[in-house]
């Protein structure tokens, strides 16, 4: 059994938020759309649990944002989806904010999908003002670029709730709180692994994510960092994007096997990437484990292939927020203090548990 890393922050007074580890669905391996969906409504999976902010966070009421309380359960609330739901992360996201919806009660729940084009998520979220949304949870394709739907959430006093990737904006003022993982530190944590992998020395490429959105920044910076600063003797000699997809990530991955056979490790910024890298090895005739693999996320897919051997290490990036998203919109109608920012804790994976954690991979 696993268990989540340790806080790094302290509990906060006057904002404790705590999600216990309870148990819902996932269930076999998935090998397309239609079974990763039925997969994650079967079985068993772990809820996000909460690393408290520090006693000065800031934090936001319904007061101090401004607007009137409603209630969740009969209200429209919208929920935008930024990825179609191809990717495990997603559809497992999007699942859960339905169930933890339906849980709950609320009826008025309005789901759209921006297909990974910004410009439809953009007039997704505004259709969804205008259908009358009294509040919305949004996981963000990029960070920047957000003015037009902040101004018109704004006007009307529409608290919004972001998940998975923040927007460039003012808390409290254009939106409420974020709700993610510490992506710095997952980097950290990766870079952690990969130096276990190469016992301090090596040539690593690192698949990035795709740009214009936080997640890469910082899990590009976290990595970089902890190598510079723990293990001078690994040098990262390759990195291109390969935009979180599967496809995108064998394609570099061959690219790099031919420009920089010397490479011994790669650090895939998420699963489908490392996937894809996978795929690359099989087809270029290496063996497992001749080429370390470190990744986020914590799919089935990739957790199944630490126990296969070509995958050394993943850091998991939980994605099911529905319960804590209802929580945090729930306290906050209610009149409560919301922090600008709720940290997830989040569990990694490796040869130790891989096996015995399948069942609650996602």
């Amino acid at each position: 059994m696993t268990v989540p890393a340790t806080s790094r922050r302290t509990s906060s007074p006057a904002w404790v938020l705590t999600v216990a580890l309870t148990l819902v669905t996932a269930a076999g391996c998935a090998k397309s759309e239609k079974d990763q969906a039925a997969g994650a409504q079967s079985g068993q999976q772990p809820q996000q649990v909460v690393q408290t902010p520090s006693g000065n966070a800031p934090s936001c009421t319904i007061g101090k944002f401004g607007g009137a309380k409603f209630d969740p359960k009969t209200s429209v609330v919208g929920f935008s989806q930024s990825e179609k739901e191809a990717n495990p992360f997603r559809i497992a996201e999007t699942q859960s904010i339905k169930a933890e919806a339906k849980q709950q009660g609320i009826t008025g729940l309005r789901t759209t999908n921006g297909q990974s084009q910004f410009s439809k998520q953009i007039s997704d979220v505004q259709q969804l003002i205008a259908q009358g949304a009294k509040a919305l949870v949004i996981a963000p394709l990029n960070s920047d670029g957000w003015e037009p739907v902040l101004q018109q959430a704004s006007a009307k006093h529409i608290p919004i709730i972001t998940v998975d990737r923040k927007i460039n904006a003012t808390a409290c003022k254009d939106y409420v709180t974020f709700i993610g993982s510490d992506f710095y530190q997952q980097g950290k944590r990766a870079a952690d692994q990969m130096i276990k992998a190469l016992n301090g020395k090596g040539k690593v490429a690192i698949l990035l994510g795709s740009s214009g959105n936080n997640v890469t920044t910082d899990r590009t910076n976290g990595f970089k960092d902890e190598i510079a600063k723990q293990a001078p003797g690994i040098q990262i000699t390759f990195q291109q994007t390969g935009d979180f997809a599967r496809e995108k990530g064998q394609q570099v991955t061959e690219q790099m096997i031919q420009s920089h056979p010397d490479v011994g490790a790669i650090y895939a910024e998420n699963d489908e990437m490392a996937l894809g890298a996978v795929t690359a090895l099989k087809g270029a005739g290496k063996k497992a484990g001749d080429i370390k693999i470190v990744s986020v996320d914590g799919t089935r897919n990739a957790v199944a292939q630490i126990v296969s051997g070509w995958i050394y290490a993943v850091v998991e990036s939980n994605p099911r927020f529905g319960p804590l998203a209802f929580q945090t919109l729930s306290k906050f109608e209610s009149g409560e203090p919301i922090p600008d920012k709720v940290i997830i804790s989040d569990r990694e994976y490796d040869s130790s548990n891989a096996k015995q954690s399948l069942a609650t991979a996602y």
